[in-house]
């Protein structure tokens, strides 16, 4: 008896081992990010996957920080693409392993949002759609990802912009894009808003729509709110600034 309960603890020993290693791993990189130092955060996220290649968490955060890094690459456009790159591998790896993860799908709309831009013609509809089927598919999943909402938020928002010309030429040529609208565009991001009070990006594109629906006021407390936050992220300080020029422009 006392030979067989040795053989099983042996043989559980490696696995807690590898679980212990890598929950301290990925703590460290949480931290790391809050910091904010997203380059190392990512390292470390990078070293957990080394690990446990299907770690949901590490997958997703490696997706998220390399569209985020590259996001702020200005110069250097080859290795912005190069992040851009990485960020699509890793989001198509937690959504082929997690395909009913909300935030497998909400991390995957994010990356397609990211690189919409870099598309055209057919290319950049087909992405609209998409971006929309994976915000729309996290929100099923799980009703309170605020990320989710927020990118809804913002594709009603970029299709709502369309002129009529542009529409016509997308429905005749591509087949067309779902419906969208402004009030939706505020509604979603007010959702967002009111699931995570702390996201700064959000008060700044929910302002926006609020200016382009004629309602001043609301626009002005959303980046006034946006002002008095905590930075959370590298990106804050470049979105809090942007913030402040929409207050003396508006």
């Amino acid at each position: 008896m006392n030979f067989l309960f040795l053989s099983f603890f042996l043989f559980l020993s490696p696995s807690v081992s590898v679980a212990q290693d890598i929950n301290k791993i990925l703590r460290e990189a949480d931290r790391l990010e809050t910091l904010p130092d997203e380059k190392s955060a990512f390292l470390k996220f990078k070293e957990a996957l080394k690990i446990q290649p299907t770690n949901l968490h590490a997958l997703t955060k490696c997706s998220e920080l390399c569209t985020r890094i590259g996001g702020r690459e200005k110069v250097n456009k080859k290795l912005r693409d190069d992040y851009y790159t990485t960020a699509i591998i890793y989001a198509k790896t937690a959504l082929r392993l997690y395909p009913e993860s909300d935030i497998a799908n909400v991390t995957m709309a994010i990356v397609v949002g990211k690189t919409i831009l870099l598309k055209s013609g057919k290319e950049k509809i087909n992405a609209a759609r998409q971006l929309r089927e994976y915000a729309e598919k996290a929100i099923k999943l799980n009703p309170s990802n605020f990320k989710a909402w927020h990118v809804l938020g913002r594709w009603n928002y970029e299709v709502s912009s369309l002129s009529s010309i542009e529409r016509a030429g997308a429905k005749i040529m591509y087949g067309g894009l779902p419906s969208a609208s402004l009030k939706s565009s505020i509604a979603c991001y007010e959702k967002a808003k009111s699931l995570s009070p702390s996201f700064a990006y959000n008060y700044l594109e929910l302002a926006k729509a609020y200016n382009r629906n004629n309602e001043k006021e609301k626009a002005f407390a959303q980046l006034k709110t946006l002002l008095a936050l905590k930075n959370q992220s590298e990106d804050d300080p470049r979105i809090k600034a942007e913030a402040e020029g929409y207050l003396k422009k508006w």
